[in-house]
């Protein structure tokens, strides 16, 4: 199989993909909060500075399984849901119960600081530098008691007039992150052990590539670090295909382990051992997206189950939740039933579907069947198993800015972030974090 130039596997004798400062720049994503370094608090609650250099990693091809000819779409209409409160009504469906969660701690850190979501004690958190450079910084919160922890202090990368820090994520065991050109658009993928708040080992480079290619999601659980090669929208490369890969901690290889005829729907996500992708199906049929899990053990090789969307349907995200599929459609299609209709669903097959007719916004959290499902202002905790609900408002004074979940997937506490305004001002005043436990 022939791959594109620029995300071709390298052999542990060539170098990865080479950037081009010529390359057309792509859009780029905006923070889900507003950051302004004028006003952020530094924070020297810990070390963590990187190291110099860092070594790189060869890519294998591994098992490469592609988005595929398989699946059929899962077309239903109405009758396969299970609506929390009907659509045409608004009236609810569930019988409202006292809320199931339980706040344990709540912290304030300084404006600026975005968290994102982790599964383990620490979470991945990006702050304002309190200067232009570095712009911004890579820390990470302790779910235990609040530590705010600086992890990685400026880009790796030599010039650091132009490089910033653009994503983290972190397990309790990697930390790793993403930095992009802000002139050239050009990005690096690196990655460390990571260990009682700080880093552990010297950082190790998985992959760079230049502005044809969108700054790779990724995710990381335990101690691996799974991310996604994608074509931008404009550039070169619009028609190439997509990849995702593994990488393990300690490893000087990678995996090429799932393949997408054209641009993954979502990022990926972890949860209870799987990893769901959506990836590309069927393509010589039209434009199919299919949520797909596989097992985290076998490096992906394993595909444990597949919801093929109806034709042109893209989800906003996904995750696995015990045996149900948890994912979100953010518009209203002209056809394909159901699954067509914006709203957030919870299921697998061909239904039934739990379903909350709400605009989406983030990724279903939860435990058992107990989902949190973020509302414009707030969350429904929905009880599948005793066809329930409650509501977990928002934090005061934050709706101009919102509030999202640091926690997607399986979990077994739920944190919340969100930027306070001053009651006095109105101005934006502090970081609110809130930690919630699930009841028995």
């Amino acid at each position: 199989m022939n791959l594109p130039d620029q995300t071709r596997r390298p052999t542990s004798r060539e170098p990865l993909p080479t950037r081009r400062a010529d390359a057309p720049r792509p859009r780029l994503a905006l923070p889900q909060l507003p950051v302004s370094r004028r006003t952020a608090l530094r924070v020297a609650a810990g070390a963590g500075v990187v190291a110099a250099t860092a070594g790189t990693v060869s890519v294998v091809r591994g098992c490469s399984a592609p988005g595929g000819n398989e699946g059929s779409p899962t077309v239903v209409d109405a009758t396969r849901a299970d609506y929390v409160i009907d659509p045409k009504t608004n009236e609810s469906r569930y019988d409202v119960v006292d809320l199931p969660l339980a706040e344990r701690s709540s912290w304030t850190l300084g404006l600026g600081n975005v968290l994102h979501p982790g599964e383990g004690t620490w979470l991945p958190v990006t702050t304002a530098g309190s200067s232009a450079a570095p712009m911004v910084k890579g820390s990470t919160l302790s779910t235990a008691d609040g530590t705010l922890r600086e992890v990685v202090a400026e880009p790796l990368s030599s010039d650091k007039t132009s490089f910033v820090i653009y994503d983290v994520r972190c397990s309790d065991a990697v930390y790793a992150w993403v930095e992009l050109d802000l002139l050239t658009h050009a990005w690096v993928l690196y990655a460390s052990a990571f260990t009682g708040g700080a880093l552990a080992g010297s950082p190790t480079k998985l992959w760079e590539a230049g502005a044809d290619y969108d700054p790779a999601p990724f995710a990381v659980t335990g101690t691996k670090v799974i991310w996604q090669v994608m074509p931008a929208l404009s550039g070169s490369k619009t028609t190439e295909h997509s990849y995702c890969y593994v990488w393990s901690l300690g490893s000087g290889e990678a995996k090429s382990v799932v393949e997408s005829p054209g641009r993954f729907a979502t990022e990926p996500l972890a949860s209870g051992g799987t990893v769901t992708l959506v990836p590309r199906v069927n393509a010589e049929a039209g434009v199919y997206y299919g949520i797909t899990a596989y097992t985290l053990s076998d490096d992906l090789a394993t595909q444990v189950d597949r919801l093929v969307l109806p034709a042109t349907v893209r989800p906003l995200n996904a995750v696995r939740i015990g045996d149900e599929f948890a994912f979100s459609i953010e518009a209203t299609y002209a056809s394909g039933g159901l699954l067509g209709t914006m709203g957030t669903y919870v299921g697998h097959g061909d239904g039934p579907f739990v379903a909350l007719s709400r605009e989406p916004a983030a990724a279903v959290a939860g435990r058992g069947r107990t989902y949190v499902i973020r509302a414009s202002s707030s969350y429904f905790v929905v009880d599948a198993g005793s066809r329930t609900y409650s509501t977990l408002s928002a934090a005061n004074r934050c709706i101009n800015y919102g509030e999202y979940p640091a926690r997607a997937g399986e979990c077994d506490s739920f944190v919340t972030f969100s930027t306070i305004k001053a009651q006095d001002t109105g101005y934006p005043e502090s970081v609110n974090v809130r930690s919630f436990s699930f009841g028995s």
